[in-house]
């Protein structure tokens, strides 16, 4: 996420399109951007995984589940359109409102807190239907004034929407196949649950991991479902990238199939990595690293997002727009560079917070972030 985010800052002048240009993209560049395709889909899994391990504690029913999710999306909504859109635009009061990850995540939330009262193998159906079949309304579309054009851009048809004369809301992330992953997380909690051992987990996850990327390898050489089709290029690179150059917005059939493989297979790793580090007696690198980071998420992309625009605004103070209209690095990995240099510089105000959060349980309003 910190590297697609910095490439968003420093790198602008290279315009990515969703799906990339093949033709017109460099492969540092491509396969940078595919990097970080991994991180909203496990995101969004994971806030469904984690409302499971909630709703399991003693105490929390399902109306208090239900309440906890309903006004913590609505908070990460508002969020969404205040700190965060600020972070991005530094406009105030801003002539357009992207509607990004963190709102999609809080719709989604609110869904889940809806769907909480069915029974899990109904949450499960509901997800699988979803993120299976949502690519068949691909071709729907409203024209603006229609009565659907609004709610259809925020389900599923990524657009503009005039919200006034002097504001434009973007739809970045529709809502719709969110809704089936962050589903998907919540009827697969039992896995990470007190009950299952350990070894069966890691061997759920690695044949889980290993089938859903199968699935996206057969199903995408048959070119037929699940995105836009791949070609064949001039050079194997390009076919290759041709081949995994998929849709984020809205995320694609085949998009959650591949991000969700990789996901499954890095939380075995993590596991691993961790219980070697357990056997040892401490938490070694990288897991301490990793675990002080998933300890405050929310205080960590607020601060990301406002550093990265004060150093924007501060290059283009020293050195000026140098790339047309934008200030930007001339190569990708300077992009690299910097993303491994702030993830460093990060880490300590991180820390801090996170080890306040925890020293400071009496805070109600803490655990919102």
């Amino acid at each position: 996420m910190l590297l697609d985010h910095v490439r968003e800052t420093f790198f602008l002048h290279a315009q990515v399109l969703d799906p990339m240009v093949v033709d017109e993209t460099t492969p540092d560049l491509f396969f940078s951007r595919m990097l970080s395709h991994v991180c909203a889909p496990v995101f969004v899994f994971l806030t469904g995984l984690s409302a499971y391990l909630y709703a399991s504690k003693p105490g929390n029913g399902r109306a208090a589940v239900s309440g906890f999710l309903f006004k913590r999306g609505l908070f990460l909504v508002l969020l969404e359109v205040t700190l965060v859109n600020f972070a991005w635009t530094f406009q105030f009061p801003p002539s357009t409102v992207y509607l990004q990850v963190i709102w999609a995540i809080g719709l989604s939330m609110i869904a889940l807190s809806a769907l909480v009262w069915l029974p899990r193998a109904a949450v499960a159906a509901i997800g699988i239907a979803i993120v299976a079949g949502h690519n068949l309304l691909d071709g729907v579309h409203f024209p603006p004034g229609h009565l659907l054009n609004v709610p259809w851009a925020i389900l599923h048809d990524r657009g503009w929407i005039e919200a006034a004369d002097t504001l434009r809301l973007r739809t970045s992330y529709p809502l719709l196949p969110w809704i089936g992953v962050i589903a998907l997380g919540y009827a697969l909690g039992p896995l990470f649950g007190a009950k299952v051992k350990a070894e069966q987990r890691k061997r759920t996850l690695l044949l889980g991991g290993f089938a859903l990327i199968l699935g996206f390898v057969a199903l995408r050489a048959i070119n037929v479902y699940g995105d836009a089709p791949w070609t064949v290029h001039q050079s194997a690179l390009s076919t290759l990238m041709s081949f995994f150059n998929i849709t984020k917005y809205p995320p694609s059939l085949l998009f959650i199939m591949l991000t969700l493989g990789i996901g499954a297979l890095l939380l075995r790793w993590f596991e691993q990595l961790q219980e070697r580090a357990q056997g040892s007696g401490t938490l070694g690198w990288p897991i301490a690293q990793l675990v002080t980071f998933g300890a405050a998420p929310m205080f960590f992309y607020l601060l990301h997002l406002y550093v990265l625009k004060v150093l924007y605004l501060g290059a283009v103070g020293v050195w000026g727009a140098n790339q047309g209209e934008y200030f930007g690095f001339s190569a990708m990995w300077m992009v690299w560079v910097t993303t491994i240099v702030l993830a460093v510089a990060l880490y300590y105000p991180v820390r801090a917070f996170a080890s306040f959060k925890a020293r400071r349980r009496d805070i109600a309003w803490l655990k919102y972030l």
